[in-house]
């Protein structure tokens, strides 16, 4: 796998600890696939307070896709750059689900996962077009981007972004991004350099991420919400608040929502 790829073990490790843990998010498959994957991980990567993190922003996007599910049951579910993560199975919609991402990844993701009827594991580079016409026709698409848009370029970030949004009459997006000073701050202390990343992208507004591609930014959604803390011990709960729900924090890192409508 490529440095970026490998960074799909940060939150599964994550993910596997607050499950082990009955804490936050629950998902056993997180726990076998991280034991049978035994992937080496820095002492950043494996703290335990960005495993309660990991694991909140999971349950924000599982919370949110469910919502959408709900709501527009003939949309078909795209989870972009899905990595090792069983979304698909904690969520358990009805909807038609594709869960993307490069070759390599893919390929590994299907030691642990089988294609089902609704369910279906596409390997692409969404940084090109072909992979969207392996989707079935459709007026309405949910897609969830956890822990990507990072890595993307600017002008690669808006011509997905641009191809979704021209693609599918309807659009749901849920999407984290660094701020700029994330970003550059990234390259000198992130968990992501204990796998060899360096190289991120960061922005400073829904808005300005999205600029151009036909969405439009609706609202910053948090990623460690009140109910998820408050599972903590109370030490942690107050530690955590300070590190990762304070003000540096929300000045490093934002989840925004959007969608893109046919009037």
């Amino acid at each position: 796998m490529t440095e970026v790829n490998k960074t799909l073990y940060i939150p599964l490790y994550g993910k596997a600890l607050v499950s082990r843990c009955g804490i936050i998010l629950r998902d056993k498959k997180a726990e076998a696939i991280w034991a049978a994957a035994g992937f080496p991980l820095g002492a950043k990567s494996r703290s335990k307070w960005l495993a309660y993190y990991m694991g909140m922003r999971a349950a924000v996007f599982d919370a949110w896709v469910c919502e959408k599910c709900a709501c527009e049951k003939d949309a078909v579910v795209l989870h972009i750059g899905c990595g090792l993560d069983s979304r698909a199975e904690r969520v358990n919609a009805k909807n038609a689900w594709y869960d993307i991402d490069f070759p390599d990844v893919i390929a590994e993701r299907r030691k642990y996962f089988k294609e089902k009827e609704n369910y279906t594991m596409l390997p692409a580079d969404v940084r090109t077009e072909a992979w969207l016409y392996a989707l079935p026709n459709g007026k309405n698409a949910i897609v969830a981007m956890e822990g990507i848009s990072m890595y993307f370029a600017p002008e690669e970030l808006k011509a997905l972004l641009s191809r979704l949004a021209e693609r599918f009459e309807n659009v749901f997006l849920l999407m984290d991004c660094y701020t700029v000073f994330a970003a550059k701050a990234s390259k000198y202390k992130n968990p992501i350099n204990d796998v060899g990343v360096t190289e991120v992208y960061g922005y400073d507004s829904g808005e300005e991420a999205a600029l151009g591609t036909g969405f439009a930014a609706l609202c910053e959604r948090a990623m460690t919400p009140a109910e998820k803390i408050n599972e903590l011990s109370g030490a942690e709960k107050f530690i955590f608040r300070k590190l990762y729900a304070g003000g540096i924090a929300k000045k490093m890192y934002k989840m925004y929502e959007y969608e893109k409508r046919t009037v």
